[in-house]
This record gives C-alpha cells, structure tokens and sequence, in this order.
C-alpha cells in the first residue's frame, strides 16, 4: 500500500505557532504607529482648484465670501414679451376637407393647420405667419396670417 501524504502533528502545531507569531507582531506594530494614527494618513484636502492635496490649504490665502452674495434659490426669469410668431409656407391645403399643412421656414418642420384657424384667402405656396398650438396628434399651426 502507498503511503498517504499527510503532515505530521508536530509540521502542524509549527505552523499553527509561526502564524500566532505573526499576528502577535502585526498587534505591536500597529500599537507601536497608533501615535501617528491612520485617520490623519487618511485625510485629503481640495484646494481653490479642485485638486486634491494631502497638505491643508493655506489660511493666508483664503478668500472671503459676502454672505450676501450667495444665492440660494433658482434665478428670475427675465420678463420675455410676446414671442415672434414662426414662418413657413402652405405646402398642402384642400379646400373640400378643410385642413392643410404649413412647412416651417426655420426648422423645416411640417404643422396641420385647419380651416378655421385660417384666413379665407389661403392657398397653396403662400408666405404666412402662425403660431403654434399642442393638438392631439402633435403641434397644430394657429393664428395664421398670409404676409405675401
């Protein structure tokens, strides 16, 4: 029969001794360090740029800050007047179904436009003027004017 391979009780109890060793050594060591203390080893500070340093800032730079300055709370909005209305041109319009479609001058984008929301003179390839209105399908074309 072969022989198995095994350690031996006193290879094991060495080991087991080596390692109490070693933990018993980490103790002191960090007892012997615990002056310098991991906490300061573990502070960062960021100077006026942003970068972070392991020294802190120098009080003789220190800028100061009018309390009065600091705005707590969103901006105003600036009082904005009527806004412009968009431009474009009548790209499609049938009379007998009452609707058309105005292309943007600006954007290129397409709005529905109805009858009702324009001058009884309207035609295809006129120049106008509109204003824009959320409709169920998208944006409707509204207050439209016909300019030339």
């Amino acid at each position: 029969m072969a022989k198995s391979v095994s350690y031996n009780k006193r290879e094991i109890e060495k080991k087991k001794q080596e390692k109490r060793l070693e933990k018993q050594k980490r103790k002191e060591e960090r007892k012997a360090n615990a002056g310098s203390g991991l906490l300061e080893d573990m502070i960062a500070y960021v100077d006026a740029n942003g970068v972070i340093r392991d020294t802190p800032p120098d009080p003789v730079q220190k800028q100061e800050i009018d309390i009065d300055d600091i705005e707590v709370s969103t901006p105003k909005k600036e009082e904005v007047g009527e806004p412009d209305p968009y431009r474009g041109r009548v790209e499609y319009f049938d009379r007998n179904k009452g609707f058309g479609f105005i292309k943007s001058a600006t954007n290129m984008d397409k709005y529905f436009f109805h009858v009702s929301s324009a001058p009884a003179g309207i035609d295809e390839d006129d120049k106008v003027t509109f204003d824009l209105e959320r409709g169920k399908k998208g944006m409707n074309a509204v207050n439209i004017v016909v300019t030339g």
